[in-house]
């Protein structure tokens, strides 16, 4: 199966240099915008304060250093392998908009712009390439045209975009105004939405989902989408869809199968429902619960409250415990998920563990402990900010057993920085998602219960 984190390596983006340019008749040398310096950072600030800064740098990455022309999420701050300055990430874009709507109704932008970037986002992708209504894992931000993650994935990517319908979803039960842009921007999410052919990726009506399709390689790949890991928004958005909608048997004999489903096991003294042991990157309690609420909800595999709080509660107490004896590993110091390291991009996690704390771990897991993550974001924020804050929120990754510092910033991992602390504070994006009557019947279908899914 791909994991996202196992090509992620390839993963590469420069931000523009940002000059202040004098007007062309000044014969004199551009001058540079004055450095982000960390070290100016506000010190004296409330628990509160504190969220509402760290929510609204990181949403900058989305609004300040989003694409120009598509206005979509690019898919890292900094250039790897040549691959440019034009790759833009459907997945992190989902996150994206998400962040765009809590920068909303915190009122850091205006209603007003807020709808007229996404609209500008969903105009973009109805010009884009896509294959059957699905889109690739990235664009050219400029053109549309898809920019290949692999050799072979140079077309349809099921659960990038799973991702950016979750997004896209919560923005039209958001925008429910009649101005033209509110009013427009929700029929053209629907037109997309209702495009997207979800049951083509069953290869001919197979009882499992499969990740890529192809015009140029078919179905080559043949990646089936199970198991315990971050896709459980895929299914759940394939069986929500109004025109191209999959069965539950696909969703039980398909999803919930294979070696790495049922765990069962305790470790650190909590028992783990479901996943790899340790509970793997903890990524895959974050990306599908943007927006599908775990809070009471369940099916006859887990309670995904439990399962999401366990998989954080084993994380932690691994980087608590420290057997490796890392530097800087503690109480206030946690958090393993895939993203940024000294050695390239790697999926940290307690049976991966390189010594590398990723910021989005810990803060994204907020919901799950809420007291463990607030250790952690004044840790990072008032005793490290020095090395690792920035203008867009968090760097990506640090290792002060290695004394390594990233200077990167990924859209996977700062959108659901700024969504899941939103979702603790407020459950914003739960609310909006849970509320479409779309993922109401699918969940219904799949025979998901609790007291947002409604009988």
């Amino acid at each position: 199966m791909k994991y996202r984190f196992l090509f992620a390596f390839l993963a590469l983006l420069l931000p523009g240099v940002l000059w202040a340019q004098q007007k062309p008749a000044a014969k004199k040398a551009p001058v540079a915008t004055p450095a982000f310096n960390p070290r100016q950072r506000p010190k004296n600030l409330t628990d509160e304060q504190l969220l509402d800064l760290v929510q609204r740098q990181t949403f900058r990455y989305f609004w300040d250093f989003g694409h120009p022309v598509s206005g979509m999420a690019r898919e890292r701050s900094n250039r790897s392998f040549d691959y440019g300055d034009e790759v833009v990430t459907t997945g992190g874009t989902g996150f994206g908009i998400m962040a765009i709507i809590v920068a909303a109704e915190r009122k850091w932008i205006s209603r007003e712009e807020a709808a007229a970037r996404i609209y500008k986002i969903v105009r973009f992708l109805e010009k884009s390439d896509s294959f059957h209504g699905v889109f690739p894992h990235w664009l050219n931000g400029a053109t549309g045209k898809t920019i290949r993650f692999s050799q072979k994935d140079d077309a349809a990517d099921l659960v990038e975009t799973s991702f950016l319908f979750q997004g896209l979803i919560c923005a039209r039960q958001y925008f429910t105004g009649e101005s033209a842009t509110e009013r427009d921007l929700r029929n053209h999410i629907l037109w997309l939405w209702e495009g997207v052919e979800w049951n083509w990726h069953t290869q001919g009506g197979q009882n499992v989902l499969y990740w890529h399709w192809s015009p140029n390689n078919g179905w080559s790949m043949n990646h089936q989408i199970h198991g315990w890991n971050e896709c459980l928004i895929t299914y759940v958005l394939a069986a929500s869809s109004p025109k191209y909608a999959i069965d539950k048997k696909v969703y039980d004999q398909g999803w919930a199968t294979g070696n790495y489903f049922k765990n069962g096991k305790e470790f650190y003294q909590t028992k783990l429902p479901l996943g790899f042991d340790y509970g793997g990157p903890l990524f895959f309690s974050h990306y599908s619960f943007l927006g599908l609420d775990p809070r009471g909800l369940k099916d006859q595999h887990a309670d995904y409250w439990q399962q999401n709080q366990a998989h954080t509660r084993i994380n932690y107490a691994y980087c608590v415990d420290n057997p490796k004896k890392y530097k800087g590993y503690g109480p206030n110091s946690w958090g393993l998920t895939a993203s940024d390291s000294y050695k390239g991009y790697a999926a940290h996690s307690p049976t991966e563990d390189l010594g590398v704390i990723s910021p989005t771990a810990a803060l994204s897991a907020m919901p799950y402990a809420p007291k463990e993550s607030m250790a952690a974001l004044k840790h990072f924020y008032f005793e490290l900010g020095d090395q690792i804050w920035s203008q867009y929120g968090f760097v990506d990754g640090f290792s002060e057993h290695h004394n390594w510092y990233a200077k990167s910033h990924l859209a996977i991992d700062q959108g659901p920085i700024v969504v899941m602390i939103e979702n603790h504070r407020t459950g914003l994006l739960w609310r909006l998602f849970m509320s479409s009557p779309d993922v109401q019947r699918g969940l219904g279908k799949l025979g998901f219960e609790g007291a947002a899914v409604k009988k």
